[in-house]
């Protein structure tokens, strides 16, 4: 597994555990918890983790804190897993 993934394997379950953030991922994607559990693996789909981490940068900066990570290293995993660029300030 590459790092890229981990960091995305990571934020699937900072969101796990953040349900506010999970209930907003979810809203948005149109995805259901089945669909996070079936595309797990799927790096177009870790991808679309990552930016949507990237979105909102409190979100951003609250899941690099709280795995000890800068937030730079999301932006970078985001992109080795073929995410879109980021205009934000990462």
């Amino acid at each position: 597994m590459s790092d890229a993934e981990q960091i995305a394997i990571n934020a699937l379950a900072w969101l796990a555990h953040e349900p506010e953030q999970l209930s907003r991922f979810l809203a948005l994607t149109g995805s259901d918890v089945g669909d996070l559990r079936r595309q797990a693996s799927s790096p177009g789909f870790l991808a679309g983790v990552l930016d949507f981490l990237m979105g909102h940068e409190p979100t951003l900066i609250a899941f690099a804190a709280a795995n000890d990570i800068a937030p730079e290293r999301v932006v970078s995993a985001a992109h080795a897993l073929g995410g879109a660029p980021h205009q934000g300030g990462y």
